[in-house]
């Protein structure tokens, strides 16, 4: 295929991922993931649930894609689950499971919506992890068959797919901080976690693009670091920081080497692994939420402390600061010279949502998602190449460690009778789209 067009038209999307909303986790013969396993360890999951149900999508997916049609998007995000073609990671491809992504992609293409597929948002299989999971290079080489795969049996209609999505909080948030599953906390596991998974987007990569003339692209959570102030020491931390939010997969994609920030900690590293990780992305997807302030500290692995959000935050106590993500696309476009389209594959809020009369007013999340548009926009007319965005969320879903005490989407869920409400920001956004769509037919 060739490489994206710069004057191609610009993708309005939003996105979703598969253990966040699928439910069936019991149907169709899909295995259990190793999320299904965290969310039963007591104190995992804030408010006790699981995403057994979630939003019942493998059910509701033609309701949720007339949404879309409605919204008028151009593209859809979401993310297969390993589990449910291989329940055990690897071995016989279950068609049952299958099937449902069949169903999905033809009915997106009949709603002219393009799919953007996300092979691997968090739910590795349990069985893999069993034995070893991302700790193991065997699960690299696992994810690579699994990829070719997925483009095999649905290569002929699904031409874009990212490998990974944010594979900086499967490696740390799991195995660092143990947050998220599989709840590990150990600095040496989690380095090793990180370079399997890039080197199972290496030999993803290569899978896919052996099945077809596709797009293939990683997707990175990233967020511009500032200094607290203009001292040396804060400064020094702030780079710090940085590699190790932003360098630790942005170098070895980029440039071939990791950040030296862990000192003496070892990276599994074999002969070929940073050449084949290093090869060009056909497009690199930036999740972006805020920003990061940080000043210089005495302890901590990276000697700094974040300073909290100032001014207008979110539920999650994020600051919204839109000049963050206009900053890193500028960044972006200088790092990759320009030749790689960037597309913002999730952007989003969460918001004290109430249903009132039928009704979800989100003002917040409307003046979110607006300055936040205007950034893209803004940083596309100063020269960086963006060819999408994609709000996060179509719709509230399980949201990991915060279970369904948080609400992402546009659209509102009412988890006990799966009736969904658009919001306000879904019309304005629908309406955003519109005007967005008149101005370029000019």
């Amino acid at each position: 295929m060739p490489a994206p067009n710069r004057n191609a038209p610009f993708h309005f999307g939003v996105a979703t991922s598969s253990y966040q909303i699928e439910g069936a986790v019991h149907q169709d013969g899909r295995g259990p993931s190793i999320w299904d396993r965290f969310c039963q360890e007591p104190g995992r999951i804030i408010d006790g649930s699981d995403g057994s149900v979630a939003c019942d999508h493998y059910h509701r997916y033609p309701e949720d894609v007339a949404l879309m049609r409605e919204l008028g998007v151009s593209a859809y995000r979401f993310s297969v689950a390993w589990p449910r073609l291989f329940p055990e990671g690897r071995g016989k491809l279950n068609r049952a499971g299958l099937a449902f992504y069949d169903r999905l992609i033809d009915a997106l293409l009949e709603a002219q919506i393009t799919p953007f597929a996300t092979l691997y948002h968090w739910d590795l299989p349990l069985a893999l992890q069993e034995r070893g999971g991302w700790l193991r290079r065997e699960t690299a080489l696992a994810f690579a068959d699994y990829a070719a795969a997925v483009a095999g049996a649905l290569g002929d209609r699904l031409r874009w797919y990212s490998t990974l999505n944010e594979p900086w909080v499967s490696a740390f948030v799991g195995h660092l901080t143990g947050e998220h599953a599989p709840g590990t906390q150990n600095l040496a596991a989690a380095v090793s976690a990180a370079h399997h998974l890039l080197l199972g987007h290496a030999l993803a990569k290569q899978a896919v693009k052996a099945q077809g003339d596709h797009q293939v692209g990683i997707v990175l959570n990233l967020s511009t670091v500032y200094p607290g102030t203009e001292r040396p020491e804060d400064q020094a931390a702030a780079q710090r920081v940085d590699a190790y939010h932003n360098g630790w997969f942005l170098d070895p994609l980029l440039r071939g080497s990791y950040p030296k920030i862990f000192g003496e900690t070892p990276i599994p590293i074999q002969d070929g692994d940073l050449e084949e990780i290093q090869k060009p992305l056909d497009f690199l997807g930036v999740n972006y939420y805020r920003k990061t302030v940080v000043t210089a500290s005495e302890s901590g692995l990276l000697r700094a402390r974040y300073l909290p959000g100032v001014g207008e935050v979110t539920q999650m106590n994020w600051e919204v600061s839109p000049e963050g993500l206009y900053d890193l696309l500028l960044r972006l476009g200088q790092e990759t010279g320009g030749k790689i389209p960037l597309y913002i594959t999730e952007n989003g809020a969460a918001y004290h949502d109430e249903l009132v009369g039928g009704r979800v007013d989100d003002p917040g999340r409307v003046h979110f998602l607006q300055v936040h548009l205007d950034a893209v926009q803004r940083a596309r007319r100063d020269g960086a190449w963006v060819g999408g965005y994609f709000a996060w969320s179509l719709m509230d879903n399980f949201e990991w460690a915060y279970g369904y005490s948080r609400r992402f989407g546009i659209v509102y869920v009412d988890y006990a009778t799966q009736k969904r409400v658009p919001k306000s920001s879904y019309a304005w956004y629908q309406r955003y789209i519109a005007e967005q769509r008149r101005l370029e037919a000019r």
